[in-house]
């Protein structure tokens, strides 16, 4: 995914020899909105290319209350495999080695250092024996293409439901729809939406997204990304925040033991501070909506 080849290109120019174990022959059709506030450029200027709309707020629809959020940076809306498949290109030009269909059941062997960016159910973080973070559903679909560009809006939509929410993103060329909840209860909250709103949806896709930090204290193996659970608690977006983790990462490397504790330095409070700041707005949107401000303005990457 995006984080580990961030991580391999970024690596392989200090000059590690760098492998990347990819289990798939190809990186697209990865489910994932691809809503990216404008800190990606920091990582990856040459994404710039990528981007498909820009968003600059959201309307969050209560069942008694309308709230705008207005953004600090502006999101950029693009395509996931795209995106990837440009690290996957930067990360070769540096130098690493990516070796496609190679499932990784057990942590390999012959390295000085192990990466885990393996993922929601991560196999490395198995065969530490850590925990697996608390796990949600995100699912995805998109209407049939607009007839102009122009008609794209800057702002996505979000409804709150229990545990989750469903979403409307314009991406220029259609409109997407999805929805991020249990994993029981996503399904059947997608599909009542769908029908409710007499959508016609096509190329459905799905994701298990983790939610809460798990921290590696082993010196020869490391987790980042969606391994560690780094992802929003508010949206489950984890692209921009697994690439700050990966910059912590490079900065302490080799030192993984440094890396950890840096990283749960940065992140801890800050996941904390965001899932109080979600639970709160739940709260106030449903019980008490008139508290809700009509409109508002967050950060984008941290709340606050």
């Amino acid at each position: 995914g995006s984080c580990g080849l961030y991580l391999a290109g970024a690596l392989a120019k200090n000059k590690p020899e760098v492998t990347v174990f990819e289990k798939k022959d190809n990186l697209s059709n990865k489910a994932c909105s691809g809503l990216f506030s404008e800190r990606i450029l920091d990582f990856v200027p040459q994404s710039e290319k990528l981007t498909e709309n820009k968003i600059k707020s959201v309307i969050v629809n209560f069942p008694n209350k309308k709230s705008k959020v207005d953004f600090s940076k502006s999101f950029l809306v693009m395509d996931r495999s795209r995106l990837d498949n440009l690290l996957l290109d930067l990360a070769i030009s540096a130098g690493a080695k990516i070796l496609f269909n190679r499932h990784i059941k057990k942590t390999p062997t012959g390295f000085d250092k192990v990466i885990a960016c393996d993922g929601a159910e991560s196999e490395i973080r198995k065969q530490l024996g850590l925990k697996n973070p608390p796990l949600r559903l995100g699912i995805q679909g998109f209407t049939a293409s607009r007839e102009t560009a122009e008609e794209t809006e800057n702002f996505v939509e979000v409804w709150p439901r229990k545990n989750g929410f469903l979403w409307k993103i314009p991406r220029g060329k259609n409109i997407e729809y999805g929805v991020l909840a249990n994993i029981n209860e996503a399904y059947k909250i997608f599909t009542d939406f769908i029908k409710e709103n007499k959508l016609n949806i096509l190329n459905v896709r799905a994701r298990i997204v983790p939610q809460g930090l798990i921290i590696s204290e082993n010196e020869e193996i490391a987790l980042c990304g969606d391994a560690a659970g780094l992802t929003k608690p508010w949206s489950g977006g984890g692209v921009v925040w697994g690439m700050v983790a990966a910059d912590i990462l490079i900065k302490n490397f080799p030192d993984f033991s440094k890396y950890s504790k840096e990283l749960k330095k940065f992140f801890g409070f800050k996941i904390l501070r965001s899932e109080i700041f979600t639970k709160l707005v739940y709260f106030v949107g449903y019980k008490i909506p008139f508290l809700l401000p009509k409109r508002n303005r967050i950060e984008s990457d941290f709340l606050i």
